[in-house]
């Protein structure tokens, strides 16, 4: 992978783990840990969209979240290069530190009814960060939010309105408004369209996409819907169980992927045309539990492909065609299907 030479680059996260404690009994004891996050490493460039996808979970939110240290990372770095050029370990500095980088890395949390306060007006709702970062008050902070309701496609005459009034298409761009609200440069957006209907979600990710050029955004899109990251994404990582499976850029992971778990993913894509019928991949078994992952490569119970390599040692993430990484002991050596075209 690329390291913090590149001026392009944004964002380094190497071997990220978040492990939440298992406490049992009258006296609370830690008995284990749901291993959410295990050794999560990549790097962003600058105006880049990576996609990060996988089942229900395997921990892309909590690496969203972490990322911007709403959770306490358990070990690793996140290295994010500030607007003065400085590289801040996030993981590592305290919380008062935090406060400046919030205006520069933001989220788009994935319900827009829950994240947003009821008791609050849509004015009071996208102006709280203006005033909390003492960027803009009063008649300043409302013309910005006046601008902020325009640039995501809603009327400023409804800033007094409540969350509720609003439909869920409308609800995701107030919390949108809000997250722009301070200029940020980084945004981690998780699954910012999954719980609104067909016609909506393509209105956002239009909307997203748009703000992304016009305000040289940089986005990690956590989603489990491939066809929307396909949308989206420059590149994707798909995540396993705490892990990153297979990581390049999108159009080459749709097409020639290198990992059999990839490979099962892109096989649920209903075809474009009806007359062609899937052929689905079904994998054998259930997902591991992260509290007690099995031994060597943490897919290789469910593996179409696996060997006794497979169950002794656990595969590195390694670059197996410039740009194209994957955690398979014989990726390059498999021939996986992609998507036809």
């Amino acid at each position: 992978m690329a390291n913090s030479n590149d001026n392009n680059i944004i964002l380094e996260v190497q071997d990220l783990k978040m492990y939440f404690p298992i406490v049992r009994g009258v006296l609370q004891r830690t008995v284990g840990h749901v291993k959410a996050v295990d050794g999560v490493s990549f790097n962003l460039h600058e105006r880049e969209v990576l996609g990060l996808v996988g089942e229900s979970g395997c921990g892309k939110t909590t690496v969203g979240r972490t990322i911007l240290r709403l959770y306490e990372p358990t070990s690793g770095e996140v290295r994010f290069r500030a607007k003065s050029g400085e590289w801040v370990d996030v993981a590592k500095i305290s919380l008062n530190k935090m406060k400046p980088l919030r205006q520069e890395m933001r989220m788009i949390f994935q319900d827009p009814f829950s994240s947003l306060n009821p008791r609050m007006t849509v004015r009071d709702l996208i102006a709280e960060p203006l005033e909390i970062h003492g960027v803009a008050r009063g008649k300043e902070a409302e013309m910005r939010v006046a601008e902020l309701m325009k640039s995501v496609g809603l009327d400023p005459a409804y800033m007094q309105r409540y969350p509720h009034e609003f439909s869920g298409g409308q609800r995701q761009r107030i919390g949108l408004a809000r997250t722009l609200s301070l200029n940020p440069r980084l945004v981690i957006a998780d699954e910012p369209v999954s719980a609104l209907d067909v016609s909506v979600q393509a209105q956002v990710l239009n909307l997203l996409q748009e703000l992304k050029e016009r305000l040289n955004l940089t986005l990690i899109f956590v989603a489990h819907d491939l066809s929307v990251v396909e949308h989206i994404s420059d590149r994707v990582a798909v995540m396993y169980v705490g892990k990153i499976m297979e990581l390049g850029e999108t159009e080459e992971m749709l097409h020639r992927p290198l990992h059999p778990y990839t490979e099962a993913l892109l096989s649920s894509i209903p075809p474009a045309d009806p007359d062609i019928l899937p052929q689905r991949i079904k994998l054998p078994g259930e997902v591991p539990s992260p509290a007690n992952p099995p031994a060597g490569c943490i897919f290789h119970p469910r593996c179409n492909y696996a060997k006794p390599e497979c169950k002794e040692r656990a595969p590195d993430l390694r670059e197996i065609t410039p740009g194209h990484f994957s955690a398979c002991h014989f990726a390059g050596e498999l021939v996986l299907k992609g998507i036809p075209g």
